[in-house]
């Protein structure tokens, strides 16, 4: 019984602990929010610049039981340990300084217990920035070479610094110290290192500027102050001489090495200098000033120095040359020059192959950016290269050459001995063309010269490309031939034109304009070059059928060429002929054709070409008419009006005939008028005057203008000769009859202008002033003209014209030009007829009636009354 009373207890106190343990629940963090400084830990940032030792956060929970809990932290493997805490009070403590640049988060695990259970969780803290940082200069040292004729206010290098620090702490602002005593600025933001506004270089001068450049952050706080941080660096700027410049000694220092077996006259190495003026370089005349001691020699035009004497002859282990490197113009005379010491040793035997370095020891590889097309003789900087042999004397004696598309670089020096900068200068600039090649590679090859075992080594030179605006768009052809019809509607496309530029990105791109004055009427499409009408365009040949102007191709920089458009409107058949008048007449004379004329406003043949018809003659026998020429004449049988009485009732003969004027166009277009023709047949003498009236006779008023002159001109004729006959009769001495003197009756002016009654014979007595009555109408003419050669009397002014001897036809137009008049010379002219034998002639004329009159005054012995 008693060890049944001790087992029960036990029993009991075991199931009472297994139900506790069952009911057991997990402790857990506080979550206080973000600003908090106890709870989990969570989101909280803390200073790069807190002190080591810092209470830095307090751990805090709870365990649902309330029994109490216990606080821990840890980290993954290989993370830096920043923060211890006491595991009973949960106060976190900054054990290792932080530093933001290094690590800017740090991951931690929390973990609370109560004894049997652990909670853990994964928290960031992130370090927050201070201002603990200063400025760095990159890619130093700074020495920058600039020309002497460089342009004030132009930039000359950039510099460029870094501050780890974010914010205000991280911004960088750059100044110079002793602003006003030297020649350059920079921008305080950039860096960019300028030329003072109104400053130049002086190569003469000073040939090497030291600036002092500070680099200055944006400040920050710092342990509770605020700091400021700085930097300062030294840029080195060396002018460069444009003009006149002396040689310069390329891959100094110089060491040459003879060995033991070195033959007498062999070469120890090549000196190389070059002129610093890079236009138009002189060539360079070398010669040892001293040092030489006999037992060296240089060749004036290449530089190589070679050894005169076996080895066990030279007294010496060191010869120092002093080498001289001259310029020579082409006109032979030596300008400017330089000096470079030249160091060889005599020294034993020994053999190694070349090796190539960089700046980080031994490299087989070099890389370098650079832009396309440099000027040639440039140096490529960018390449740091050395090359050395730790033998001496002729086996350290090796030649550089670059392997590779030949004609762009070359590499100098070209025979090295020991060891040399490896300089690379551009020879062909117009070779490294982007658009060619993108990417250059060559191989640097150094093999030994006068070893058996000819070592040697390469290393790759990659040269990458980057691209430049040189090339200018270049249109497929110097002109474009287009042709359009004119009745092409606004819009239609004429002809595309295409133009290139090889360059790459937005260079590349073209944009399309047209200028010119043909061009109002036309656009083209700034892209694809296609040359379209105006929408409002209308194109008339007629108007203006050519058309050129010129089209520009322009890259985004500028660059632009040209191309001449020519542009041809073909004509389309849009115009009928036309006649001046729907109904013309016209007079032919039997034996003269008459002509019509239509014209075709069509620009071009076979349009504008007009043929003629009759559609419609009655008789339909009567006219013909030329094709081509418009002449309508008659048939070749009528040569009289009797012919044309005899064909049609007539009498008029007024003919109305329907004429077609029609173009050769496809299609064809014609029009039609009415051709009213009055036959008539010539009445008049051939002469000046006939053919003039013939031809004024459809226009009157210019006849008229002619008449009318004329008989302006016999009224002044009259006046002056009646003028003259005046003043004879005054100054006669002669004593006049008394007698009636009976006058001419003045009588219409005669139908042909004779101009014998203006040759005057002047009388020999009064008498013949006067002439007898019976005499005078004895020398009536019987067409009542009396236009006859008697003694002039004083004539009266004309009357008008007397009407026309035909009378018109009273169904012909009033304004008709009468067929005579005053102005036209008769057919017949009618002699007046002949008595007694007198002559026709003047003076035959007078003489008789001077006879007469003398005997009649004998008979009667006064004068008839």
């Amino acid at each position: 019984m008693k060890h049944v009373r001790h087992f029960t207890p036990s029993l009991f106190l075991s199931l009472v602990h297994i139900c506790l343990v069952q009911a057991n629940y997990a402790p857990y963090f506080f979550d206080n929010g973000a600003r908090s400084t106890n709870g989990n830990m969570a989101l909280l940032s803390l200073s790069e610049d807190t002190p080591v030792g810092t209470h830095v956060y307090t751990l805090n929970g709870t365990d649902p039981e309330g029994d109490p809990v216990t606080y821990d932290l840890t980290y993954e493997a290989g993370s830096r340990r920043y923060f211890s805490v006491d595991k009973n009070l949960g106060n976190v403590t900054l054990v290792e300084e932080l530093d933001r640049e290094r690590e800017d988060e740090i991951e931690v695990i929390v973990s609370i217990s109560d004894g049997l259970s652990t909670v853990s969780e994964k928290v960031r803290i992130l370090v927050m920035d201070a201002n603990d940082e200063s400025p760095e200069f990159i890619n130093t040292p700074y020495i920058v070479e600039v020309p002497e004729n460089t342009p004030s206010s132009s930039s000359i290098f950039k510099i460029e610094a870094i501050d780890k620090d974010t914010g205000s702490g991280g911004s960088i602002t750059y100044f110079l110290q002793n602003i006003h005593a030297n020649k350059f600025t920079i921008d305080r933001h950039s860096g960019v290192l300028r030329i003072k506004t109104g400053v130049t270089l002086d190569y003469e001068k000073s040939r090497t500027h030291f600036v002092v450049v500070v680099a200055k952050d944006g400040g920050g706080k710092l342990r509770g102050d605020n700091k400021v941080f700085s930097a300062t660096t030294t840029v080195t700027i060396n002018v460069e001489d444009v003009q006149d410049t002396p040689p310069m000694f390329i891959g100094t220092p110089y060491y040459g090495y003879v060995y033991e077996d070195t033959l007498a006259g062999s070469e120890v190495l090549t000196v190389v200098a070059l002129d610093g003026d890079r236009g138009k370089p002189n060539s360079i005349h070398y010669c040892i000033v001293n040092g030489d001691e006999g037992s060296f020699e240089i060749s004036n035009t290449t530089g190589a120095i070679s050894v005169i004497k076996s080895p066990n002859q030279l007294k010496k282990e060191v010869y120092e040359l002093k080498v001289k490197a001259s310029e020579v113009s082409q006109e032979g005379d030596v300008s400017e020059h330089t000096f470079a010491v030249v160091t060889i040793r005599v020294v034993d035997l020994n053999n190694h192959p070349p090796t190539f370095y960089g700046e980080n020891g031994p490299q087989n590889r070099f890389e370098l950016t650079m832009y396309e097309h440099p000027p040639e003789g440039e140096i490529l900087r960018g390449l740091k290269i050395t090359v050395n042999d730790s033998d001496q004397g002729a086996n350290a004696k090796f030649n550089l050459r670059l392997v590779g598309p030949g004609g762009i670089f070359r590499v100098v020096p070209q025979t090295v001995l020991n060891e040399a900068q490896v300089t690379v200068i551009v020879e062909n600039s117009a070779a490294i063309d982007y658009e060619s090649f993108k990417v250059l590679t060559f191989k640097l090859l150094a093999i030994e010269v006068n070893t058996p075992e000819k070592f040697s080594s390469t290393a790759d030179v990659v040269i990458r490309l980057l691209d430049t605006n040189d090339n200018v768009p270049k249109f497929s052809s110097d002109y474009y031939i287009a042709r359009i019809p004119e009745n092409s509607p606004g819009g239609s496309n004429v002809v595309a034109v295409t133009a290139t530029d090889p360059d790459s990105g937005l260079w590349g791109e073209i944009k399309y304009s047209i200028y010119g004055t043909g061009a109002d009427l036309f656009l083209i499409h700034p892209s694809t070059g296609i040359i379209y009408t105006q929408p409002w365009a209308v194109l008339d040949a007629e108007v203006n059928s050519k058309y050129n102007f010129y089209v520009k191709a322009e890259d985004t920089d500028g660059k632009y060429s040209l191309a001449e458009v020519f542009i041809t409107v073909l004509d389309v058949n849009d115009h009928s002929p036309e006649f001046n008048e729907n109904i013309q007449e016209k007079t032919m004379i039997i034996g003269s054709p008459v002509k019509i004329e239509a014209i075709d406003q069509d620009a071009e043949e076979p349009n504008n070409i007009v043929d003629y018809s009759i559609m419609q003659a009655d008789p339909a026998n009567v006219f013909d008419i030329d094709q081509s020429t418009g002449e309508i004449k008659l048939k070749s049988y009528i040569r009289s009006l009797d012919i044309i009485h005899n064909i049609t009732n007539n009498k008029d003969c007024i003919w109305s005939l329907v004429v077609q004027a029609k173009d050769r166009g496809s299609p064809s277009f014609s029009t039609t008028a009415v051709l009213k023709i009055d036959i008539t047949e010539e009445t008049l003498h051939k002469g000046p005057m006939a053919a003039f009236l013939m031809q004024t006779k459809d226009n009157p008023m210019k006849a008229l203008g002619v008449l009318a002159g004329v008989m302006g001109i016999m009224v002044l004729i009259t006046i002056m000769i009646s003028t003259a006959m005046f003043w004879r009769n005054k100054r006669s001495n002669k004593v006049m009859p008394v007698r009636r003197i009976i006058k001419k009756r003045q009588m219409p002016p005669s139908r042909t202008v004779r101009m014998e009654w203006l040759k005057f014979k002047r009388p020999s007595n009064t008498a013949e002033k006067f002439v007898v009555e019976e005499d005078v109408k004895s020398l009536h003419n019987e067409n009542s003209n009396n236009n006859v050669q008697t003694v002039p009397m004083l004539p009266a002014a004309p009357l008008p014209p007397p009407p026309p001897a035909l009378a018109p036809r009273g169904d012909a137009p009033g304004w008709r030009v009468p067929t005579v008049s005053g102005s036209l010379t008769p057919k017949h002219v009618i002699k007046p007829p002949k008595k007694k034998g007198h002559s026709s002639t003047h003076n035959a004329l007078v003489s008789e009636l001077k006879m007469r009159f003398e005997k009649r005054n004998a008979a009667f012995g006064e004068p008839h009354i």
